[in-house]
């Protein structure tokens, strides 16, 4: 990957607000301590994955057709798209 590129890895499909945990439905593998960026119209958050879960299991990684769990770091939306930094 080119440094600055960015891939697509996922989107959500709904955001808890009262615990800051956003339901993502996955396009590529994802795993805790990959750097992401979570973009939308009024959305615009860098992280680093420290915590996510599928079926409230705590997980490490989670694969392409997968629904997670992620804790954010901010507000997120419905619809907003989550990209890993390269």
């Amino acid at each position: 990957m080119v440094v600055g590129e960015k891939k697509l890895v996922g989107k959500i499909v709904n955001y808890l607000s009262n615990i800051s945990v956003a339901i993502v439905e996955l396009n590529d593998a994802i795993a805790v301590g990959d750097k992401i960026s979570i973009e939308g119209t009024n959305t615009n958050l860098q992280q680093t994955v420290e915590s996510m879960q599928i079926e409230h299991k705590t997980v490490q990684k989670a694969n392409k057709g997968e629904s997670i769990g992620l804790k954010t770091v901010g507000r997120c939306r419905k619809g907003d798209n989550i990209y890993k930094a390269g």
